[in-house]
């Protein structure tokens, strides 16, 4: 589950936090965020379920066991063999272990293999950021388009600012911004000063480090 460093600074709808009331009443729905598989403690980062590599490999083991199962019947019923059982039985045994085809084989199944052991002991979701956590039974995260949403409006708030673009990532927010007025050395202490109030309003538990260039709007030809 690969994923690039950041995201754009896009509108996307935030993560939705649900928080049992402390006195009577009806029970609430425990804290939900899009995409939690499970709590991994403290600030750690969110588990992802992987239903698509889950998916895949039972589908692969499905179509396996139920191929030689087949098989395995059919010799039983006094039936010959299916070829491609012979056929790899056959290659098996005679292919020397040098082999090209044996390698490149060998090569996919490690792979696939390493793959799989990769997918188990990494959680996933880079794209929830934790938050802080106000009570050990709630938990919470905050997609880091969201956040880059978030910091790119507070940027757009300050003097001289014409346009901004921001990428969150899990240590560094790069903003990008262009400034039609004002010196840009004061722009740029304005928007450092206004997006460093605004990454610890956001709550996170690891708060990203905030990297701001200021330049001038190219010219329209």
């Amino acid at each position: 589950m690969s994923e690039p460093q950041g995201s754009q600074g896009t509108t996307q709808r935030l993560p939705v936090l649900e928080k049992a009331a402390d006195t009577g009443g009806e029970n609430e729905a425990p804290p939900v965020l899009d995409g939690e598989a499970g709590d991994a403690g403290g600030d750690r980062r969110f588990w992802s379920a992987r239903r698509v590599p889950a998916g895949i490999v039972a589908l692969l083991l499905l179509v396996v066991a139920a191929a030689f199962l087949y098989d395995v019947a059919a010799v039983r019923a006094h039936r010959d063999a299916l070829s491609w059982r012979r056929e790899l039985a056959r290659q098996l045994a005679e292919r020397p272990l040098d082999d090209i085809w044996v390698l490149v084989g060998a090569g996919v199944a490690a792979a696939l293999g390493l793959w799989l052991i990769v997918l188990a002991v990494t959680p996933g979701l880079r794209a929830v950021l934790p938050m802080r956590r106000p009570q050990p039974d709630v938990r919470a995260g905050l997609h880091r388009a969201a956040a880059a949403t978030v910091l790119r409006d507070r940027a757009m708030e300050v003097a001289g600012v014409q346009s901004a673009r921001v990428r969150v990532g899990r240590a560094r927010a790069d903003v990008r911004a262009l400034s039609h007025f004002r010196e840009l050395d004061d722009v740029k202490a304005d928007v450092e000063t206004t997006l460093a109030e605004a990454i610890r309003a956001l709550g996170l538990s690891r708060r990203p480090a905030l990297s701001v260039r200021v330049a001038r709007p190219g010219r329209k030809r």
